[in-house]
């Protein structure tokens, strides 16, 4: 009996959408993906990863997708970088269908963060190399000089000495290949960066850092986030806004304090309660909430 309110909910937001997505950096239109479960597609049945999700990032935005594991946010983020099709619905960059794009154009305009920094980055090469390697292929530098130079102030951009460029990723912490890989995004100057669990591999100091490194690199170089996570905390520090999904639904969206603050959805009330407290004293009442197919309201 929820079903109707929903869609009438949600049509109503992709209608306001609508409005505004000529003016959108990333307008993702009714997008819906399935898989068919083993080799015998025809007689299998489809599991739907993501359902009828619309969002838009305009530019310089952070946004945020929030999310328990299976929830279909890096399913989404994968469709943004194109290596997933969508079943139906569309996406477009800057107003051009993501399909229409030539690979070298796509990559110069849209870029990713991974989760694990050391499995992202080649073993073989060198930092230096890594970060020059979308200077040489998307911008077209040739000159050695000119890429170590260019390389050495995006180290600087991210923090990090310029003498760690003849290293390779595996003498590096964490943190530090994080931000050699975020240096490595902002090389070829994209226009939105898709962070998928940037932070969740990284201890609580060095996430709270790079964080704000993230909020500080948006500040300067006007690029926009498409940040997928499961703790809100995180989101709510560097997003604008938040959408949450939850079996392959965006179940709520809105402004991050909006969202953080007075939750109007169980699901994401329950994400809330989720996100850990630094005080022993402090007791919190846990909401149980189910993975039933039925949308909450």
């Amino acid at each position: 009996m929820y079903q109707p309110q929903r869609e009438s909910r949600w049509e109503s937001y992709r209608e306001l959408v609508l409005t505004t997505a000529s003016e959108a950096l990333l307008f993702v239109d009714d997008v819906t993906v399935e898989f068919h479960r083993g080799h015998f597609a025809r007689r299998r049945p489809v599991v739907r990863a993501v359902s009828a999700a619309t969002i838009e990032i305009g530019k310089g935005q952070a946004f945020g997708l929030v999310g328990e594991s299976g929830s279909g946010k890096t399913t989404l983020g994968r469709c943004v970088l194109g290596q997933q099709k969508p079943t139906h619905g569309s996406i477009s960059i800057s107003g051009k269908e993501l399909s229409t794009l030539k690979a070298r154009d796509f990559r110069a305009t849209v870029q990713a963060v991974f989760q694990n920094p050391i499995a992202s980055l080649n073993p073989a090469m060198s930092v230096g190399e890594i970060i020059a390697e979308p200077l040489r292929r998307l911008n077209g530098m040739k000159d050695r000089v000119e890429m170590r130079q260019r390389s050495e102030e995006l180290l600087d951009q991210v923090q990090l000495p310029s003498r760690i460029l003849d290293r390779r990723p595996a003498s590096l912490s964490g943190g530090m290949a994080q931000r050699v890989s975020i240096a490595r995004a902002l090389a070829p100057h994209p226009s939105l960066i898709v962070l998928d669990e940037a932070v969740s591999a990284l201890d609580v100091a060095t996430q709270a850092q790079v964080i704000n490194l993230l909020a500080d690199l948006r500040d300067d170089t006007g690029v926009s986030y498409l940040f997928i996570a499961h703790d809100l905390a995180v989101v709510r520090h560097l997003c604008d806004e938040v959408a949450v999904m939850k079996l392959g639904e965006i179940v709520e969206h809105g402004n991050s304090e909006t969202i953080c603050g007075s939750p109007k959805h169980r699901y994401t009330q329950a994400l809330l309660q989720a996100v850990p407290v630094p005080d022993p004293t402090v007791r919190r009442l846990r909401h149980r909430h189910t993975t039933s197919t039925a949308v909450e309201t």
